[in-house]
């Protein structure tokens, strides 16, 4: 059991920096969009969603996090009788831009598929900042991201994340910060 505890809470701490850039982006929101209103086929490429703001303030915000994190690992993990990993610099960064990276990839999938600003595309939605977080890490840092992401690791963030993300912004709705629960 104390295995398992260890597994998830480890999973789970390293995956914060780049849990929180999307929700700290919609905080901040609006400002000029990235796509500055310009179309594709018809269609916005990324949308008024999608802002050079909203950017920048995620991912100052993931790590900004990262750096906290780094702070209280020794305490917090010795507390919960777990190894918990820290961040270097470019795998903070990695993680907070990438996952921004990737929910901007998303919203172009989603226009090229016929999808307005808001619209649900499960599993796209759930996973998209992941991919972007994993892949950008694995760039700029990757001997740290190949040891902190074992496959036991990648399977529960692969898990935890969709349920997390449909709690979180259920709240970002019921709140009045998201205009869907999705």
């Amino acid at each position: 059991m104390a295995g398992l505890v260890e597994l998830v809470a480890g999973a789970l701490w390293v995956m914060l920096p780049a849990y929180v850039p999307n929700n700290a982006a919609v905080l901040a929101g609006g400002g000029a969009p990235i796509d500055g209103g310009r179309t594709w086929d018809g269609r916005r490429i990324l949308g008024d969603g999608k802002t050079w703001r909203g950017t920048a303030v995620g991912t100052i915000a993931g790590v900004a996090l990262a750096v906290a994190l780094n702070a209280v690992a020794g305490p917090v993990g010795a507390g919960a009788g777990v190894d918990l990993p820290s961040f270097p610099p470019l795998a903070a960064l990695g993680l907070a831009l990438g996952a921004m990276l990737g929910d901007i990839g998303a919203s172009f999938i989603k226009r090229r598929s016929g999808r307005e600003r808001g619209a649900a595309f499960p599993g796209l939605d759930q996973l998209d900042f992941v991919v972007g977080a994993l892949l950008l890490a694995l760039a700029l840092a990757p001997a740290w991201t190949v040891e902190t992401f074992s496959l036991e690791r990648l399977a529960v963030v692969v898990v935890a994340t969709p349920l997390l993300h449909v709690l979180t912004n259920g709240i970002a709705y019921l709140i009045g910060v998201k205009n869907e629960p999705w």
